[in-house]
Protein backbone atom coordinates (compact mmCIF):
# COMPACT_ATOMS: atom_id res chain seq x y z
CA UNK A 1 0.00 0.00 0.00
CA UNK A 2 2.80 2.26 1.10
CA UNK A 3 4.83 1.81 -2.23
CA UNK A 4 1.86 2.55 -4.61
CA UNK A 5 0.21 5.23 -2.45
CA UNK A 6 4.23 6.87 -3.05
CA UNK A 7 3.59 6.70 -6.78
CA UNK A 8 0.13 8.05 -6.64
CA UNK A 9 1.52 11.04 -4.58
CA UNK A 10 4.78 11.47 -6.74
CA UNK A 11 2.24 11.32 -9.88
CA UNK A 12 -0.43 13.40 -8.81
CA UNK A 13 1.74 15.89 -6.68
CA UNK A 14 5.30 15.47 -8.18
CA UNK A 15 6.45 15.07 -4.32
CA UNK A 16 8.38 12.06 -3.14
CA UNK A 17 8.21 11.04 0.46
CA UNK A 18 11.99 10.45 2.42
CA UNK A 19 10.01 9.34 5.17
CA UNK A 20 7.51 6.95 3.58
CA UNK A 21 5.89 6.05 7.11
CA UNK A 22 5.05 9.91 7.07
CA UNK A 23 2.60 9.23 4.03
CA UNK A 24 1.32 6.06 5.42
CA UNK A 25 0.31 7.74 9.26
CA UNK A 26 -1.03 10.49 7.03
CA UNK A 27 -3.40 8.11 4.70
CA UNK A 28 -4.29 5.88 8.30
CA UNK A 29 -7.62 6.60 9.92
CA UNK A 30 -7.88 6.67 13.49
CA UNK A 31 -10.69 3.50 12.97
CA UNK A 32 -7.83 1.23 11.60
CA UNK A 33 -4.96 -0.34 13.81
CA UNK A 34 -1.60 1.77 14.12
CA UNK A 35 -0.33 5.24 14.57
CA UNK A 36 -3.09 7.54 12.97
CA UNK A 37 -3.38 10.67 11.05
CA UNK A 38 -5.57 12.93 13.53
CA UNK A 39 -2.12 14.67 14.86
CA UNK A 40 -0.68 15.15 11.15
CA UNK A 41 -4.30 16.63 10.76
CA UNK A 42 -3.66 18.95 13.42
CA UNK A 43 -0.68 20.63 11.95
CA UNK A 44 -1.65 20.37 8.31
CA UNK A 45 -4.78 22.10 9.34
CA UNK A 46 -2.67 25.05 10.61
CA UNK A 47 -0.11 25.21 7.91
CA UNK A 48 -2.88 25.39 5.39
CA UNK A 49 -4.45 28.36 6.94
CA UNK A 50 -1.37 29.93 6.83
CA UNK A 51 -0.40 29.31 3.20
CA UNK A 52 -3.89 30.25 2.44
CA UNK A 53 -3.97 33.35 4.50
CA UNK A 54 -0.28 34.65 3.08
CA UNK A 55 -1.54 33.91 -0.47
CA UNK A 56 -4.81 35.56 -0.17
CA UNK A 57 -2.89 38.44 1.56
CA UNK A 58 -0.51 39.06 -1.14
CA UNK A 59 -3.39 38.58 -3.35
CA UNK A 60 -5.49 41.10 -2.44
CA UNK A 61 -4.36 44.10 -0.47
CA UNK A 62 -7.34 45.98 -0.82
CA UNK A 63 -9.26 43.82 0.85
CA UNK A 64 -10.53 44.48 4.67
CA UNK A 65 -9.66 41.83 7.10
CA UNK A 66 -13.33 40.98 6.88
CA UNK A 67 -13.50 39.54 3.70
CA UNK A 68 -10.35 38.10 3.68
CA UNK A 69 -11.38 35.61 6.29
CA UNK A 70 -14.79 34.97 4.49
CA UNK A 71 -12.18 34.03 1.30
CA UNK A 72 -10.05 32.03 3.42
CA UNK A 73 -12.89 29.89 5.56
CA UNK A 74 -14.85 29.49 1.58
CA UNK A 75 -11.12 27.97 0.70
CA UNK A 76 -10.61 25.59 3.47
CA UNK A 77 -13.81 24.28 4.70
CA UNK A 78 -14.66 20.76 4.74
CA UNK A 79 -16.48 20.59 1.87
CA UNK A 80 -14.05 22.23 -0.01
CA UNK A 81 -11.06 20.33 0.90
CA UNK A 82 -13.53 16.78 0.74
CA UNK A 83 -13.70 17.66 -3.04
CA UNK A 84 -10.19 18.57 -3.87
CA UNK A 85 -9.42 14.90 -1.88
CA UNK A 86 -11.84 13.20 -4.03
CA UNK A 87 -10.88 14.94 -7.46
CA UNK A 88 -7.18 13.55 -6.25
CA UNK A 89 -7.99 9.89 -5.23
CA UNK A 90 -7.35 10.48 -1.43
CA UNK A 91 -10.02 7.27 -0.93
CA UNK A 92 -8.40 4.92 -3.00
CA UNK A 93 -5.15 4.89 -0.34
CA UNK A 94 -7.19 5.46 3.06
CA UNK A 95 -6.57 3.21 5.63
CA UNK A 96 -9.15 2.21 7.45
CA UNK A 97 -10.62 0.05 10.30
CA UNK A 98 -13.32 -2.38 9.26
CA UNK A 99 -16.57 -0.66 10.09
CA UNK A 100 -15.46 1.96 8.66
CA UNK A 101 -14.68 0.64 5.43
CA UNK A 102 -18.35 -1.11 5.32
CA UNK A 103 -20.19 2.07 6.07
CA UNK A 104 -18.20 4.15 2.91
CA UNK A 105 -15.87 5.93 4.76
CA UNK A 106 -13.59 6.22 1.72
CA UNK A 107 -16.17 8.56 0.44
CA UNK A 108 -17.02 10.71 3.77
CA UNK A 109 -16.19 14.12 3.54
CA UNK A 110 -14.84 14.49 6.75
CA UNK A 111 -12.24 11.83 6.11
CA UNK A 112 -11.26 12.61 3.21
CA UNK A 113 -10.87 16.38 4.56
CA UNK A 114 -9.03 15.45 7.64
CA UNK A 115 -6.93 12.94 5.49
CA UNK A 116 -5.53 15.57 2.87
CA UNK A 117 -5.16 17.91 5.81
CA UNK A 118 -2.95 14.89 7.08
CA UNK A 119 -0.58 14.93 3.84
CA UNK A 120 -0.09 18.52 3.99
CA UNK A 121 1.24 17.82 7.81
CA UNK A 122 3.47 14.87 6.84
CA UNK A 123 4.97 16.79 3.78
CA UNK A 124 5.77 20.15 6.69
CA UNK A 125 7.38 16.97 8.92
CA UNK A 126 9.15 15.58 5.75
CA UNK A 127 10.70 18.38 4.02
CA UNK A 128 10.06 21.19 5.73
CA UNK A 129 7.22 24.62 5.19
CA UNK A 130 8.37 25.44 1.44
CA UNK A 131 7.73 22.10 0.23
CA UNK A 132 4.39 21.64 2.07
CA UNK A 133 3.29 25.01 1.13
CA UNK A 134 4.26 24.18 -2.27
CA UNK A 135 2.10 21.32 -2.52
CA UNK A 136 -0.66 22.86 -1.16
CA UNK A 137 -0.70 25.39 -4.00
CA UNK A 138 -0.29 22.45 -6.48
CA UNK A 139 -3.91 20.69 -4.90
CA UNK A 140 -5.63 24.08 -4.91
CA UNK A 141 -4.19 25.11 -8.13
CA UNK A 142 -6.41 28.14 -9.72
CA UNK A 143 -8.40 27.97 -6.31
CA UNK A 144 -5.86 30.37 -5.29
CA UNK A 145 -5.27 32.42 -8.03
CA UNK A 146 -9.12 33.26 -9.69
CA UNK A 147 -10.67 34.20 -6.51
CA UNK A 148 -14.81 34.61 -6.01
CA UNK A 149 -15.92 38.06 -5.92
CA UNK A 150 -16.50 38.79 -2.27
CA UNK A 151 -20.07 39.74 -3.05
CA UNK A 152 -20.47 35.22 -3.31
CA UNK A 153 -18.89 34.69 -0.18
CA UNK A 154 -21.71 36.47 1.34
CA UNK A 155 -24.81 34.07 2.76
CA UNK A 156 -27.81 35.31 1.42
CA UNK A 157 -29.29 36.12 4.79
CA UNK A 158 -26.55 38.73 5.84
CA UNK A 159 -27.17 39.68 1.33
CA UNK A 160 -30.67 40.80 1.98
CA UNK A 161 -29.96 42.13 4.80
CA UNK A 162 -27.35 44.85 3.52
CA UNK A 163 -29.65 45.43 0.38
CA UNK A 164 -32.54 46.31 2.92
CA UNK A 165 -30.28 48.52 5.00
CA UNK A 166 -28.78 50.50 2.01
CA UNK A 167 -32.38 51.51 0.67
CA UNK A 168 -33.16 52.73 4.53
CA UNK A 169 -35.50 49.96 4.61
CA UNK A 170 -36.89 47.75 7.60
CA UNK A 171 -35.23 44.08 8.25
CA UNK A 172 -36.50 41.12 6.90
CA UNK A 173 -38.72 38.90 9.06
CA UNK A 174 -38.76 35.20 9.29
CA UNK A 175 -41.16 33.19 10.28
CA UNK A 176 -41.26 29.44 10.86
CA UNK A 177 -44.05 27.59 8.76
CA UNK A 178 -44.02 24.17 9.69
CA UNK A 179 -41.56 21.09 10.12
CA UNK A 180 -41.88 17.83 8.40
CA UNK A 181 -40.73 14.41 8.69
CA UNK A 182 -39.01 12.51 11.13
CA UNK A 183 -36.72 13.54 13.76
CA UNK A 184 -33.67 11.74 11.73
CA UNK A 185 -34.54 13.61 8.11
CA UNK A 186 -36.69 16.89 9.16
CA UNK A 187 -38.08 19.63 6.48
CA UNK A 188 -38.46 22.96 7.94
CA UNK A 189 -40.64 25.62 5.94
CA UNK A 190 -39.68 29.49 6.62
CA UNK A 191 -41.13 32.37 5.27
CA UNK A 192 -39.05 35.32 4.41
CA UNK A 193 -41.19 38.93 4.90
CA UNK A 194 -40.29 42.51 3.54
CA UNK A 195 -42.26 45.72 3.55
CA UNK A 196 -44.16 44.84 6.45
CA UNK A 197 -45.40 41.43 4.79
CA UNK A 198 -46.28 43.20 1.46
CA UNK A 199 -43.68 40.80 -0.40
CA UNK A 200 -42.87 37.33 0.93
CA UNK A 201 -40.48 34.18 -0.22
CA UNK A 202 -40.65 30.47 1.13
CA UNK A 203 -37.96 28.80 1.77
CA UNK A 204 -36.74 24.90 2.08
CA UNK A 205 -33.97 23.08 4.16
CA UNK A 206 -32.93 20.51 6.74
CA UNK A 207 -32.25 22.69 9.05
CA UNK A 208 -34.11 26.05 10.23
CA UNK A 209 -30.86 27.87 9.30
CA UNK A 210 -30.56 26.65 5.92
CA UNK A 211 -34.35 26.90 5.08
CA UNK A 212 -34.18 30.79 6.20
CA UNK A 213 -30.90 30.68 3.60
CA UNK A 214 -32.78 29.79 1.42
CA UNK A 215 -36.54 31.96 1.61
CA UNK A 216 -33.51 34.64 1.47
CA UNK A 217 -32.20 33.73 -1.83
CA UNK A 218 -35.41 33.57 -3.11
CA UNK A 219 -36.05 37.03 -2.05
CA UNK A 220 -33.19 38.44 -3.25
CA UNK A 221 -33.81 37.02 -6.92
CA UNK A 222 -37.56 38.40 -6.32
CA UNK A 223 -35.81 42.21 -5.76
CA UNK A 224 -33.47 41.49 -8.93
CA UNK A 225 -30.53 40.56 -7.15
CA UNK A 226 -28.00 38.88 -9.19
CA UNK A 227 -26.94 35.54 -6.70
CA UNK A 228 -25.26 32.41 -6.47
CA UNK A 229 -26.53 29.48 -3.92
CA UNK A 230 -23.93 28.90 -1.71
Amino acid sequence: MTTKASIWLADTLGYEFNDVQLLQQALTHRSAVGANNERLEFLGDAILDFVVSDTIYQALPDASEGDLSKLRASLVKKTSLARLATELGVGDFLVLGGGERKSGGHRRNSILADTLEAIFGAVFLDSGYVAAADVIRHVFGKRLVEFPSIDELRDPKTRLQEWLQARGMALPEYRLLGVTGKSHNQHFEVQCSIKSGAETAIGGGTSRRKAEQDAAMKMLAMLGEDIQGE
